[in-house]
């Protein structure tokens, strides 16, 4: 009986430690990770969401682990994931985009309990998506010369607005959505847009043309006033000179100049209103 007791006990040792395997398995939440455990079948399927932290977990066989990063995420969406969208013209462009999110450590039951996946499928589905419609909202404001040219940076920042909006609410911290690469236009357009740049350009051109001439003739005109007022005021200086001059020539300081710069010699002829010398050379005299 005893031998009987003993054999029964040790098959069922022995079947314990060989259906372990199949009943439980051991995972790792590793550094800079969250982890949330989920049952997955029974009456309590979904219901024991649990946050974890770091280190090693042993789940039950109907129980599974998902780690979601608290850290600093950047994923870019290209080639058959590129976003295309539709501006106020109706025109269809194509973009490569890129995210850089992080989920805090407090949020990421409330990040799966919102879209029950994992954080690679949250971000290729649903936050790309939400960068979808965003972008297509914001589009379908604006013109593809806004979108391509001068408002581009306007654009993105709208995007950004929205998506972070809305992003917030389901528990994950957007940091910021960007353009990777140019925006893919049809070729008539872009020729379209570049013949309306090089326009622009030219006209920007010959605008300053013009008013570089503008500015040469006024200088030009500026410069022959200037000479011009120059001239009146030497000549007016001159005028008063010549009066002042004029009026200082009396005929005694005629006369005192002539003494002061006769050199001793009497002329041989002398008018009536000269500086009355003798002339002692006269005919009568010869």
């Amino acid at each position: 009986m005893k031998m009987k007791i003993l054999k029964i006990c040790v098959l069922t040792s022995i079947l314990v430690l060989t259906s372990m395997p199949f009943l439980t398995s051991c995972s790792k939440v590793p550094a800079g990770y969250r982890g949330v455990i989920v049952n997955l079948y029974g009456s309590d399927k979904g219901v024991a969401e649990q946050s974890v932290g770091v280190g090693r977990y042993y789940l039950a066989r109907n129980s599974e682990l998902y780690l979601f990063p608290t850290f600093l995420q950047n994923y870019s969406w290209k080639d058959d994931q590129a976003i295309t969208m539709q501006t106020s013209e109706g025109l269809s462009i194509k973009t490569d985009a890129g995210i850089t999110y992080s989920i805090q450590p407090d949020n990421v039951v409330k990040v799966f309990t919102k879209y029950r996946l994992g954080i690679d499928e949250i971000t290729n589905t649903f936050l790309h998506n939400m960068v979808r419609d965003a972008m297509n909202e914001i589009a379908s404001t604006m013109t593809v010369e806004q979108i391509y040219g001068a408002q581009k940076e306007v654009f993105i920042t709208k995007v950004n607005e929205l998506v972070k909006r809305q992003a917030l609410e389901t528990g994950i911290e957007v940091d910021k959505i960007y353009l990777v690469g140019s925006f893919e236009l049809p070729a008539t357009v872009i020729a379209s847009i570049n013949s309306k740049i090089q326009a622009s350009q030219n006209a920007m051109k010959v605008e300053n043309e013009v008013a570089t001439a503008r500015a040469e003739a006024q200088k030009t005109i500026v410069e022959a006033q200037a000479r011009g007022q120059q001239i009146l005021i030497n000549a007016e200086s001159q005028a008063k000179a010549n009066k002042i001059l004029a009026d200082s020539l009396t005929q005694e300081f005629v006369n005192y100049q002539t003494i002061l710069k006769w050199n001793g010699q009497l002329p041989t002829m002398v008018g009536s209103n000269a500086v009355p010398f003798v002339n002692i050379k006269g005919k009568n005299n010869e």
